[in-house]
């Protein structure tokens, strides 16, 4: 698949890395805030965010734990039906 335009990956990669820079330094010329105030605010931001993900990584694993529990609770009803019914329980590991 040829480039028609003659634009490479590099270029693209180096325009954006020029622009972000120049984005950069104009916001901190034109930033309203003093820098004592601008880090502050950073690290705020930046506490709020650590916060938010460690609340998501604790909701994630009591979700996990939940459902891990709702699966052994399933395969334990099914291995008591199948004793009930007189099937043999099949060795853990083993397929039909």
């Amino acid at each position: 698949m040829g480039n028609d335009q003659g634009v490479s990956a590099g270029s693209v990669l180096v325009a954006f890395i020029a622009g972000a820079a120049v984005g950069a330094a104009v916001a901190l010329l034109f930033a309203p805030a003093t820098g004592e105030d601008t880090r502050e605010y950073l690290g705020q931001r930046a506490r709020e965010g650590r916060d938010r993900a460690a609340d998501a990584a604790r909701q994630g694993r009591d979700i996990l734990n939940r459902q891990r529990d709702h699966i052994s609770s399933a395969f334990d009803r099914v291995r008591e039906r199948a004793e009930r019914a007189g099937a043999p329980p099949r060795p853990e590991g083993q397929d039909a």
